[in-house]
């Protein structure tokens, strides 16, 4: 799956396929500016592992650059955020554990995007809310 801003998503292992184990999504960024703002999950932890680049993490406190081989882990609850802000492609693992159907909100979340429809905050509350996704 492919967002506009060129962000490439790669469902390498989701929920659905490890039984709701955990899932490994592959996330592949552009130089353009992007990423998700400060929220959390009440059902899940969220772990970020970069490969390539420098990708910002929020880990509730703080922003941090991190780069090849830096590793997050973000307990059930625990407030984050990611942002590219490099100007340059960056490449990092995100594991869900327990593993939801986190696909089907990136999905949504790029349709949304692409068709440029306008959304109101109770949109937004409605999509949020059916996919675990708090903002912080």
């Amino acid at each position: 799956m492919t967002y506009p801003s060129g962000t490439h998503v790669v469902f390498t292992a989701p929920g659905s396929a490890t039984n709701g184990q955990y899932g490994l999504f592959e996330w592949n960024m552009t130089g353009t500016p992007g990423g998700a703002n400060p929220h959390f999950h009440k059902t899940f932890s969220e772990s970020f592992y970069v490969m390539e680049g420098s990708v910002r993490l929020f880990n509730g406190e703080t922003w941090i650059d991190a780069v090849k081989g830096d590793f997050l882990y973000v307990p059930q609850g625990g407030i984050h955020a990611f942002s590219n802000e490099s100007g340059a492609p960056a490449r990092m693992l995100i594991v869900f554990a327990l593993g939801p159907p986190r696909e089907e909100y990136f999905t949504e979340l790029a349709d949304i995007r692409s068709s440029g429809r306008t959304m109101t905050d109770d949109d937004w509350i409605a999509v949020w809310v059916r996919h675990d996704q708090y903002p912080a």
